[in-house]
């Protein structure tokens, strides 16, 4: 049977618990795009995001019988937040299973609003499993975060106040998708109200199951997903949402890490407010497409666009990492490795070029009679800038390489250079990603082998969801085998970096 979204939005039961949010124009970011950008802020919300709105819709449709059971989810936070301070509200209990790597911020804001938190696994899908088993064995009612109509249409009263808000044109608005369940109540709503304003949906690169699922016409499940952006890092969307995606959802644009930490910083500088990954997910892709355009010699001009500013359970730890990010992000940072004659004349040529630049990072110790390897990032006005700057060096003789968007560079090179050393013959280079959770790099260096000698180790705690190592290991060549079999089933994201150019100058 299909489903009136438009009359279960219109007669959703979210504002007993939830607000209506502000639709506030973006002045910087309006003026730096030449198009007038308008963030929903749901951030606003008691608990900091729009998954309040759902969460209380579903459980306010629930027979008393039922609540008087309980409930449960699973959730990365957001939607666990809404269902305890709903279950607050109606009198029931709550049980909020969430990944270990959820930030603790949400974890305490949970217990805070009355929830009983169980942690089990590393994702969404992992927590989701572990509920299901719960759901039974306790007779309680299973508040999905994002694969139910009641919930879709709790979300959806977001598109209905955007409309209301801004009756003028809008020429799209742009929704961070994990689930699904966001993105199909307020496209199920727009498109049956005004069908000309386009709804773009929103990904990280590495959390991007919706995109492939309309790509492919089914529904894809991921092996692993990006932690980075933990509120949308969701390995397979729902049913419903699918549907509903597909025949709603004009497109559907990716964006990387670097990008979001720079969409973090866009609205601090517009806001003073500080959004979780998730949160500036949409932001980020109104300025990847409005990039597009750019890109294409057909500028975007003078167009409305509105982003969902969805949620601010940002873990404080993390904000240095945003910080060093959205240099890169945002096009303010480019990164070089610069080979240059050791001879005189040579550095000051070096010098000349970068001229009145701001340099960011200058790493450089001596290692080779005839040749020297500087690392230097230098401060850019925007990403043409990069290559320009390549060419100037080499115009000077200087061997180049952009490392800007080198991830061994940029987040370990920069932190090594001139750990070269003559007892690293027949070298492997490895750069692995784990959840950061207490405990896992301990648990990671007991995965090796005794005999693999570690020639290289690097790892910094930078505040995010996923540590970040790299190794440099020798394998003996009769233990080959046996490190491939280590590395297919270690469960953990890896690179070979053996060949990486950064690597081979520098390290």
């Amino acid at each position: 049977m299909r489903i009136d979204y438009l009359k279960k939005i219109l007669t959703s039961r979210v504002y007993d618990l939830a607000i209506e949010t502000p639709l506030e124009l973006a002045p910087n970011l309006s003026q730096r795009t030449g198009n007038r950008i308008y963030f929903k802020r749901e951030d606003m919300q008691s608990v900091f995001s729009f998954k309040l709105r759902g969460a209380y819709n579903k459980m306010a449709h629930l027979p008393p019988a039922q609540l008087k059971r309980g409930v449960i989810c699973a959730s990365a936070g957001n939607h666990a937040q809404g269902v305890a301070l709903s279950a607050s509200t109606l009198g029931c209990r709550a049980v909020i299973v969430m990944p270990t790597t959820t930030p603790a911020v949400k974890i305490d804001a949970v217990r805070a609003r009355g929830g009983e938190v169980v942690l089990h696994g590393d994702s969404y899908s992992d927590a989701h499993q572990h509920a299901l088993i719960l759901e039974k064995k306790h007779k309680l009612c299973f508040v999905h975060p994002f694969d139910d109509p009641d919930v879709i249409a709790g979300q959806g009263t977001i598109g209905m106040e955007i409309l209301r808000q801004h009756p003028g044109p809008i020429h799209a608005v742009f929704v961070a998708v994990g689930g699904g369940g966001l993105i199909s109540g307020v496209a199920a709503y727009i498109k049956a109200v005004r069908p000309e304003v386009k709804v773009i949906g929103v990904q990280t690169s590495d959390s991007d199951a919706m995109t492939r699922s309309i790509d492919s016409g089914r529904r894809v499940l991921l092996q692993d997903v990006g932690l980075f952006s933990d509120g949308t890092a969701v390995k397979q969307v729902g049913e419903e949402t699918f549907r509903l995606a597909r025949e709603y959802v004009d497109e559907m644009i990716l964006v990387d890490t670097d990008a979001v930490c720079a969409a973090i910083k866009d609205v601090f500088t517009d806001t003073r407010s500080i959004l979780e990954p998730a949160g500036a997910l949409a932001i980020a892709g109104a300025k990847a497409y409005i990039d597009r355009f750019k890109q294409n010699k057909q500028p975007l001009r003078n167009e409305t666009l509105v982003a969902i500013a969805c949620g601010a359970n940002m873990n404080f730890d993390r904000l240095g990492f945003v910080a060093e990010r959205a240099q890169v992000g945002e096009a303010k940072e480019a990164v070089f490795a610069v080979t240059i004659p050791e001879e005189l004349g040579s550095f000051r040529r070096f010098c000349q070029i970068i001229g009145p630049r701001a340099v960011t990072e200058f790493n450089y110790r001596i290692s080779d009679e005839r040749e020297a390897h500087v690392f230097v990032g230098l401060q850019i006005a925007n990403r043409d800038e990069p290559e320009r700057i390549s060419k100037q060096f080499r115009k000077q003789g200087f061997k180049t390489i952009d490392l800007t968007q080198d991830e061994l560079a940029k987040q370990h090179v920069r932190h090594l250079v001139g750990g070269k050393s003559a007892l690293a013959n027949n070298e492997l280079m490895y750069r692995f990603e784990f959840p950061e959770r207490p405990g896992a790099l301990i648990r990671f260096l007991d995965s090796l082998a005794p005999n693999w000698n570690i020639s290289l180790f690097h790892y910094r705690n930078q505040g995010g969801d996923v540590g970040r190592v790299l190794v440099g290991l020798q394998v003996p060549r009769a233990e080959m085998k046996r490190f491939r079999d280590f590395l297919a089933t270690l469960g953990y994201r890896y690179w070979d970096e053996s060949e990486n150019p950064a690597y081979r100058l520098f390290l």
